[in-house]
Protein backbone atom coordinates (compact mmCIF):
# COMPACT_ATOMS: atom_id res chain seq x y z
CA UNK A 1 0.00 0.00 0.00
CA UNK A 2 1.04 3.21 -0.93
CA UNK A 3 2.71 5.66 2.10
CA UNK A 4 2.04 9.16 2.94
CA UNK A 5 5.43 9.82 2.68
CA UNK A 6 5.48 8.62 -0.82
CA UNK A 7 2.93 11.21 -2.45
CA UNK A 8 3.58 14.40 -3.81
CA UNK A 9 1.89 17.17 -2.32
CA UNK A 10 0.70 20.89 -3.00
CA UNK A 11 -0.97 23.64 -0.33
CA UNK A 12 -4.01 24.91 -1.24
CA UNK A 13 -5.96 28.16 0.30
CA UNK A 14 -9.28 27.26 0.89
CA UNK A 15 -11.93 29.94 3.14
CA UNK A 16 -10.46 30.26 6.56
CA UNK A 17 -7.90 27.12 6.42
CA UNK A 18 -4.68 25.96 4.69
CA UNK A 19 -4.46 22.23 3.48
CA UNK A 20 -2.37 19.90 2.32
CA UNK A 21 -3.32 17.80 -0.75
CA UNK A 22 -2.41 15.43 -2.96
CA UNK A 23 -1.26 16.98 -6.28
CA UNK A 24 -3.18 15.31 -9.21
CA UNK A 25 -3.79 15.16 -12.84
CA UNK A 26 -7.40 13.90 -12.71
CA UNK A 27 -10.26 13.98 -10.39
CA UNK A 28 -10.57 10.05 -9.88
CA UNK A 29 -11.91 8.13 -6.83
CA UNK A 30 -8.43 6.02 -7.24
CA UNK A 31 -6.55 8.99 -5.93
CA UNK A 32 -4.93 7.67 -2.86
CA UNK A 33 -6.72 10.58 -0.78
CA UNK A 34 -9.85 12.23 -2.71
CA UNK A 35 -10.17 15.47 -3.17
CA UNK A 36 -11.63 17.42 -5.38
CA UNK A 37 -11.33 21.28 -6.02
CA UNK A 38 -14.68 21.73 -8.38
CA UNK A 39 -16.19 21.26 -5.37
CA UNK A 40 -15.19 24.78 -3.36
CA UNK A 41 -18.47 26.45 -4.56
CA UNK A 42 -20.18 23.35 -2.75
CA UNK A 43 -17.99 23.76 0.10
CA UNK A 44 -18.63 27.52 0.14
CA UNK A 45 -22.54 27.09 0.46
CA UNK A 46 -22.23 24.81 2.93
CA UNK A 47 -20.36 26.88 5.81
CA UNK A 48 -23.33 29.37 4.85
CA UNK A 49 -25.68 27.18 5.72
CA UNK A 50 -24.86 25.28 8.66
CA UNK A 51 -23.77 29.16 9.54
CA UNK A 52 -27.27 29.95 9.70
CA UNK A 53 -28.19 26.46 11.27
CA UNK A 54 -26.38 27.15 14.01
CA UNK A 55 -27.41 30.70 14.31
CA UNK A 56 -31.13 29.04 14.37
CA UNK A 57 -30.86 26.57 16.94
CA UNK A 58 -28.79 29.04 19.42
CA UNK A 59 -26.68 26.63 20.84
CA UNK A 60 -23.23 24.25 19.80
CA UNK A 61 -23.43 22.18 17.41
CA UNK A 62 -22.06 18.40 16.66
CA UNK A 63 -20.95 17.68 12.84
CA UNK A 64 -20.45 14.25 10.81
CA UNK A 65 -18.48 14.18 7.49
CA UNK A 66 -19.01 11.09 6.81
CA UNK A 67 -16.79 10.88 3.37
CA UNK A 68 -14.24 13.56 4.95
CA UNK A 69 -11.71 12.97 2.42
CA UNK A 70 -8.36 15.09 3.16
CA UNK A 71 -11.20 16.60 5.72
CA UNK A 72 -11.22 19.84 4.05
CA UNK A 73 -14.59 20.15 4.25
CA UNK A 74 -15.05 19.14 8.14
CA UNK A 75 -11.98 21.05 8.90
CA UNK A 76 -13.56 24.36 7.63
CA UNK A 77 -16.83 24.03 8.97
CA UNK A 78 -14.74 23.86 12.80
CA UNK A 79 -12.84 26.85 11.59
CA UNK A 80 -15.32 29.08 9.61
CA UNK A 81 -19.19 28.28 11.75
CA UNK A 82 -19.20 29.73 15.08
CA UNK A 83 -19.96 26.99 18.19
CA UNK A 84 -18.52 23.95 16.88
CA UNK A 85 -18.54 21.77 19.61
CA UNK A 86 -17.14 18.52 17.47
CA UNK A 87 -16.49 18.22 13.49
CA UNK A 88 -15.67 14.48 12.55
CA UNK A 89 -14.21 13.72 9.64
CA UNK A 90 -14.48 9.89 9.08
CA UNK A 91 -13.14 8.01 5.82
CA UNK A 92 -12.55 4.21 5.32
CA UNK A 93 -9.30 4.79 3.26
CA UNK A 94 -6.53 5.00 6.21
CA UNK A 95 -4.27 7.23 3.82
CA UNK A 96 -7.07 10.35 4.19
CA UNK A 97 -7.81 9.50 8.06
CA UNK A 98 -3.32 10.30 8.63
CA UNK A 99 -3.86 13.05 5.91
CA UNK A 100 -6.75 14.53 8.00
CA UNK A 101 -4.96 14.55 10.95
CA UNK A 102 -2.40 16.42 9.80
CA UNK A 103 -4.59 19.10 8.20
CA UNK A 104 -6.49 19.19 11.78
CA UNK A 105 -3.43 19.88 13.34
CA UNK A 106 -1.55 22.35 10.83
CA UNK A 107 -4.73 24.50 10.93
CA UNK A 108 -4.52 23.92 15.52
CA UNK A 109 -8.52 22.98 15.37
CA UNK A 110 -8.76 21.22 19.22
CA UNK A 111 -12.67 20.23 18.06
CA UNK A 112 -12.04 18.21 14.84
CA UNK A 113 -11.63 14.57 15.08
CA UNK A 114 -10.75 12.09 12.40
CA UNK A 115 -11.64 8.80 12.41
CA UNK A 116 -11.20 5.39 10.21
CA UNK A 117 -14.96 4.03 9.68
CA UNK A 118 -17.93 2.86 7.06
CA UNK A 119 -20.03 6.02 7.02
CA UNK A 120 -23.08 3.65 7.98
CA UNK A 121 -21.14 2.07 11.07
CA UNK A 122 -20.48 5.30 12.30
CA UNK A 123 -23.81 7.13 11.86
CA UNK A 124 -25.01 3.73 12.88
CA UNK A 125 -23.19 3.71 16.02
CA UNK A 126 -23.24 7.47 16.69
CA UNK A 127 -27.32 7.80 16.54
CA UNK A 128 -28.29 11.44 18.39
CA UNK A 129 -25.20 12.35 18.98
CA UNK A 130 -24.77 15.01 15.44
CA UNK A 131 -26.48 17.64 14.90
CA UNK A 132 -25.60 17.80 11.40
CA UNK A 133 -25.07 14.94 9.22
CA UNK A 134 -23.25 15.48 6.27
CA UNK A 135 -22.91 12.57 2.92
CA UNK A 136 -20.75 14.06 -0.02
CA UNK A 137 -19.34 10.61 -1.66
CA UNK A 138 -18.21 9.76 -4.70
CA UNK A 139 -20.92 9.01 -6.53
CA UNK A 140 -24.62 7.83 -5.38
CA UNK A 141 -25.28 8.62 -1.52
CA UNK A 142 -28.44 6.01 -1.42
CA UNK A 143 -26.60 3.46 0.03
CA UNK A 144 -26.07 5.39 3.02
CA UNK A 145 -29.60 7.69 3.60
CA UNK A 146 -30.93 4.62 5.83
CA UNK A 147 -28.16 5.09 8.12
CA UNK A 148 -28.37 8.87 8.73
CA UNK A 149 -32.15 8.35 8.79
CA UNK A 150 -31.95 5.75 12.05
CA UNK A 151 -28.76 8.40 13.61
CA UNK A 152 -30.50 11.77 13.33
CA UNK A 153 -32.65 13.45 15.57
CA UNK A 154 -35.31 15.61 15.34
CA UNK A 155 -34.35 19.20 14.53
CA UNK A 156 -31.11 17.69 13.26
CA UNK A 157 -30.25 18.78 9.38
CA UNK A 158 -29.13 16.67 6.71
CA UNK A 159 -27.15 17.19 4.46
CA UNK A 160 -26.69 15.25 1.15
CA UNK A 161 -24.51 15.42 -1.99
CA UNK A 162 -24.96 13.12 -4.97
CA UNK A 163 -23.22 13.20 -8.23
CA UNK A 164 -24.31 10.29 -10.09
CA UNK A 165 -26.77 13.00 -12.37
CA UNK A 166 -26.28 10.42 -15.44
CA UNK A 167 -28.76 7.92 -13.46
CA UNK A 168 -30.59 11.00 -11.92
CA UNK A 169 -31.45 12.60 -14.66
CA UNK A 170 -32.35 9.85 -17.09
CA UNK A 171 -29.42 9.25 -19.50
CA UNK A 172 -29.38 5.36 -17.71
CA UNK A 173 -32.21 4.65 -16.44
CA UNK A 174 -31.81 1.37 -14.54
CA UNK A 175 -29.27 2.38 -12.38
CA UNK A 176 -32.11 5.46 -11.19
CA UNK A 177 -34.60 3.05 -10.53
CA UNK A 178 -32.47 -0.11 -8.65
CA UNK A 179 -30.50 2.96 -6.69
CA UNK A 180 -34.07 5.13 -5.98
CA UNK A 181 -37.07 3.38 -6.82
CA UNK A 182 -37.76 5.77 -9.67
CA UNK A 183 -37.75 6.09 -12.82
CA UNK A 184 -36.29 9.22 -14.53
CA UNK A 185 -37.00 11.06 -17.68
CA UNK A 186 -34.46 12.45 -19.93
CA UNK A 187 -35.92 16.34 -20.60
CA UNK A 188 -35.21 19.67 -20.64
CA UNK A 189 -35.95 20.06 -16.56
CA UNK A 190 -34.66 16.33 -15.98
CA UNK A 191 -31.94 17.82 -13.81
CA UNK A 192 -34.99 19.36 -11.27
CA UNK A 193 -36.82 15.89 -11.77
CA UNK A 194 -33.52 14.41 -10.75
CA UNK A 195 -33.34 16.33 -7.31
CA UNK A 196 -36.56 15.66 -6.81
CA UNK A 197 -36.42 12.13 -6.99
CA UNK A 198 -33.54 12.02 -4.47
CA UNK A 199 -35.66 14.71 -2.27
CA UNK A 200 -38.20 12.11 -2.69
CA UNK A 201 -35.79 8.70 -1.93
CA UNK A 202 -34.94 10.80 1.10
CA UNK A 203 -38.31 11.78 2.28
CA UNK A 204 -39.29 7.57 1.94
CA UNK A 205 -36.40 6.62 3.85
CA UNK A 206 -36.77 8.72 6.74
CA UNK A 207 -40.57 7.76 6.86
CA UNK A 208 -39.88 4.52 7.87
CA UNK A 209 -38.20 5.96 11.34
CA UNK A 210 -41.36 8.20 11.68
CA UNK A 211 -39.34 11.33 10.15
CA UNK A 212 -39.74 13.61 7.92
CA UNK A 213 -38.02 16.63 6.23
CA UNK A 214 -38.79 19.66 5.91
CA UNK A 215 -35.86 21.11 2.60
CA UNK A 216 -34.52 24.30 3.06
CA UNK A 217 -32.23 24.32 0.11
CA UNK A 218 -31.42 22.29 -2.55
CA UNK A 219 -29.80 22.98 -6.62
CA UNK A 220 -28.13 21.34 -8.87
CA UNK A 221 -24.93 23.01 -9.89
CA UNK A 222 -22.14 21.51 -12.49
CA UNK A 223 -22.07 17.34 -11.87
CA UNK A 224 -23.87 17.14 -8.63
CA UNK A 225 -27.07 17.94 -6.43
CA UNK A 226 -27.18 19.27 -3.39
CA UNK A 227 -30.20 19.33 -0.60
CA UNK A 228 -30.42 20.36 2.86
CA UNK A 229 -33.32 19.44 4.70
CA UNK A 230 -34.42 19.88 8.65
CA UNK A 231 -35.82 16.52 10.25
CA UNK A 232 -39.14 16.64 12.27
CA UNK A 233 -40.73 13.55 13.64
CA UNK A 234 -44.00 12.13 14.65
CA UNK A 235 -46.35 9.94 13.00
CA UNK A 236 -49.06 12.19 11.92
CA UNK A 237 -46.52 14.79 10.06
CA UNK A 238 -44.97 12.26 8.34
CA UNK A 239 -47.65 10.69 6.97
CA UNK A 240 -48.67 14.41 5.97
CA UNK A 241 -45.63 14.91 4.34
CA UNK A 242 -45.66 11.91 2.15
CA UNK A 243 -48.47 13.07 0.47
CA UNK A 244 -46.09 15.54 -1.31
CA UNK A 245 -45.17 12.34 -2.87
CA UNK A 246 -46.45 11.94 -6.45
CA UNK A 247 -44.80 11.54 -10.68
CA UNK A 248 -44.94 14.34 -13.42
CA UNK A 249 -46.10 13.05 -16.77
CA UNK A 250 -44.45 15.01 -19.51
CA UNK A 251 -45.89 15.45 -22.96
CA UNK A 252 -42.89 14.92 -25.66
CA UNK A 253 -44.96 16.50 -28.42
CA UNK A 254 -46.27 19.35 -27.20
CA UNK A 255 -44.26 19.87 -24.07
CA UNK A 256 -47.05 20.11 -21.59
CA UNK A 257 -46.49 18.36 -18.08
CA UNK A 258 -49.18 17.86 -15.43
CA UNK A 259 -48.29 16.73 -11.56
CA UNK A 260 -49.96 14.22 -10.29
CA UNK A 261 -49.56 13.81 -6.13
CA UNK A 262 -50.25 10.20 -3.98
CA UNK A 263 -47.81 7.26 -5.07
CA UNK A 264 -50.92 5.34 -6.98
CA UNK A 265 -52.51 8.08 -8.49
CA UNK A 266 -55.05 7.83 -11.99
CA UNK A 267 -52.64 9.25 -14.58
CA UNK A 268 -53.90 9.81 -17.82
CA UNK A 269 -53.21 7.62 -20.69
CA UNK A 270 -53.10 10.86 -23.20
CA UNK A 271 -52.16 14.17 -23.01
CA UNK A 272 -55.01 16.28 -22.17
CA UNK A 273 -53.76 18.84 -25.25
CA UNK A 274 -52.69 17.21 -28.09
CA UNK A 275 -53.50 13.16 -27.18
CA UNK A 276 -49.85 11.75 -27.05
CA UNK A 277 -48.70 9.11 -24.82
CA UNK A 278 -46.88 11.07 -21.77
CA UNK A 279 -43.56 10.00 -20.46
CA UNK A 280 -44.36 9.65 -16.68
CA UNK A 281 -41.19 10.36 -13.98
CA UNK A 282 -41.36 9.19 -10.00
CA UNK A 283 -42.14 8.94 -7.77
CA UNK A 284 -40.16 11.50 -6.54
CA UNK A 285 -41.29 14.93 -4.04
CA UNK A 286 -43.35 17.74 -5.76
CA UNK A 287 -43.43 20.26 -2.57
CA UNK A 288 -41.38 22.81 -1.98
CA UNK A 289 -37.59 22.42 -2.29
CA UNK A 290 -36.69 26.15 -1.38
CA UNK A 291 -37.56 27.82 2.22
CA UNK A 292 -36.84 31.27 1.20
CA UNK A 293 -36.24 32.72 5.04
CA UNK A 294 -33.52 29.76 5.70
CA UNK A 295 -31.79 30.82 1.81
CA UNK A 296 -32.38 34.94 3.22
CA UNK A 297 -30.39 33.82 6.28
CA UNK A 298 -27.70 32.40 4.59
CA UNK A 299 -27.62 35.59 2.61
CA UNK A 300 -27.17 37.27 4.86
CA UNK A 301 -24.14 35.84 6.45
CA UNK A 302 -22.16 35.37 3.59
CA UNK A 303 -20.10 38.53 3.50
CA UNK A 304 -18.84 37.97 6.98
CA UNK A 305 -17.66 34.21 5.94
CA UNK A 306 -14.99 35.16 4.25
CA UNK A 307 -15.59 32.95 1.18
CA UNK A 308 -13.26 33.01 -1.96
CA UNK A 309 -16.90 32.54 -4.57
CA UNK A 310 -18.54 34.92 -2.57
CA UNK A 311 -20.28 36.37 -5.88
CA UNK A 312 -21.07 32.63 -7.21
CA UNK A 313 -22.67 32.08 -4.08
CA UNK A 314 -24.66 35.06 -3.74
CA UNK A 315 -26.16 34.75 -7.55
CA UNK A 316 -26.66 30.84 -6.85
CA UNK A 317 -28.59 31.35 -3.73
CA UNK A 318 -30.47 34.70 -5.07
CA UNK A 319 -31.97 32.21 -7.97
CA UNK A 320 -32.95 29.94 -5.42
CA UNK A 321 -34.63 31.92 -3.08
CA UNK A 322 -37.17 33.46 -6.01
CA UNK A 323 -38.08 29.91 -6.83
CA UNK A 324 -39.63 29.47 -3.55
CA UNK A 325 -43.09 28.91 -3.86
CA UNK A 326 -42.71 28.27 -7.74
CA UNK A 327 -44.88 24.94 -9.39
CA UNK A 328 -42.64 21.73 -9.88
CA UNK A 329 -40.68 21.81 -13.41
CA UNK A 330 -40.11 24.79 -15.93
CA UNK A 331 -40.58 25.39 -19.69
CA UNK A 332 -37.75 26.11 -21.65
CA UNK A 333 -38.01 29.19 -23.84
CA UNK A 334 -36.00 28.13 -26.69
CA UNK A 335 -37.38 24.43 -26.78
CA UNK A 336 -40.71 26.14 -26.91
CA UNK A 337 -39.26 28.65 -29.85
CA UNK A 338 -38.26 25.58 -31.90
CA UNK A 339 -41.34 23.61 -31.37
CA UNK A 340 -43.49 26.83 -32.50
CA UNK A 341 -40.63 27.14 -35.74
CA UNK A 342 -39.75 30.91 -34.53
CA UNK A 343 -37.24 33.06 -33.18
CA UNK A 344 -36.24 32.43 -29.52
CA UNK A 345 -38.18 35.37 -27.90
CA UNK A 346 -36.64 38.01 -25.22
CA UNK A 347 -36.95 35.91 -21.32
CA UNK A 348 -37.90 39.71 -19.80
CA UNK A 349 -40.68 40.36 -22.67
CA UNK A 350 -41.80 37.03 -22.77
CA UNK A 351 -42.61 37.11 -18.34
CA UNK A 352 -44.34 40.36 -18.75
CA UNK A 353 -46.69 39.22 -20.93
CA UNK A 354 -47.52 35.87 -18.30
CA UNK A 355 -47.67 38.24 -15.63
CA UNK A 356 -50.51 40.73 -17.46
CA UNK A 357 -52.19 37.86 -17.56
CA UNK A 358 -52.44 37.04 -13.91
CA UNK A 359 -50.00 33.95 -13.71
CA UNK A 360 -46.57 33.55 -11.65
CA UNK A 361 -43.97 33.49 -13.51
CA UNK A 362 -40.07 33.49 -12.00
CA UNK A 363 -36.39 32.08 -13.42
CA UNK A 364 -34.79 29.20 -11.91
CA UNK A 365 -31.29 28.38 -11.35
CA UNK A 366 -31.81 24.92 -12.91
CA UNK A 367 -32.00 27.02 -16.67
CA UNK A 368 -30.94 30.27 -17.99
CA UNK A 369 -33.72 29.99 -20.79
CA UNK A 370 -36.31 28.06 -18.32
CA UNK A 371 -38.83 30.15 -16.53
CA UNK A 372 -41.20 28.85 -13.37
CA UNK A 373 -44.94 29.18 -13.79
CA UNK A 374 -47.95 28.17 -13.04
CA UNK A 375 -49.77 29.60 -16.46
CA UNK A 376 -51.40 26.84 -18.63
CA UNK A 377 -48.77 26.21 -21.85
CA UNK A 378 -51.11 28.07 -24.24
CA UNK A 379 -50.70 31.19 -22.18
CA UNK A 380 -46.51 30.67 -22.29
CA UNK A 381 -46.89 30.06 -25.82
CA UNK A 382 -49.07 32.25 -26.46
CA UNK A 383 -46.87 35.25 -24.53
CA UNK A 384 -43.96 34.14 -26.76
CA UNK A 385 -45.63 34.31 -29.99
CA UNK A 386 -46.48 37.88 -28.99
CA UNK A 387 -42.75 38.39 -29.12
CA UNK A 388 -41.74 36.88 -32.49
Amino acid sequence: MVELSEIDFLWVEEGQVRMKIPQFEKVTARAPVFFNPVMELNRDLSVAALSFYQQQKGEDIAICDAFGGSGIRGIRYAQEIKNVSLAVVNDLNPLAVELAKENIKNNGLTNVKACRDDANLILRKCGGKFDVIDIDPFGTPAPYVESAAASLKAGGLICITATDTSALCGTYKKPCIRKYSAKPLRNEYCHETGLRILAGFMCRTFSKYKKYLEFQFSHSTEHYMRIYALVGKGAKNTDDSLENLGYIAHCPKCLNRQVFKGLTPRIPLECPECGQVPHVTGPLWCGEMQNSEFIQGMLDLVPDLKINREVEVIKLLEKCKDEAGAPPTFYDVHTICKKLKISASPRERVMENIRKKGYLVKLTHFNPNGLKTDAPLSVIEQAIKNEG
